[in-house]
């Protein structure tokens, strides 16, 4: 299993990034996938989680309204499109797969900043 993230950066408050997270190693479609974020000095949290069709989609409260979970079941990559960031929105983001075992890519830094 392979998760690679991209799409970070930095961003002036109120506006918009889209992380991508590139899977490969297994069978993308069979899969839920989720977007986890790490502040300094806090603990990881789950941000948006998306069902394997693309059905069902759960978010954070704090990012409810303003984050967008999605994925392209053809391409196997899983997207987060985030708007009207915050600066408490600064945290790597990581991309995660359950298949068999928790999987996770190498995260992508976002500074929301001015």
């Amino acid at each position: 299993v392979q998760l690679v993230e991209s799409g970070g950066g930095l961003v002036q408050p109120g506006g918009s990034l889209r992380l991508s997270c590139a899977a490969s190693g297994f069978r993308f479609s069979g899969y839920a996938m989720s977007w986890y974020r790490q502040a300094p000095g806090k603990e990881r949290e789950l941000v948006a989680q998306i069902s394997n069709g693309g059905g069902i989609r759960n978010y954070a409260h704090s990012v409810k309204g303003r984050f967008t979970i999605s994925r392209d079941n053809g391409k196997n990559t899983v997207y987060l499109e985030m708007n009207s960031l915050k600066p408490e929105d600064t945290a790597v983001y990581y991309c995660n797969a359950v298949v068999g075992t928790t999987h996770w890519g190498q995260g992508t830094q976002v500074t929301v900043s001015s």
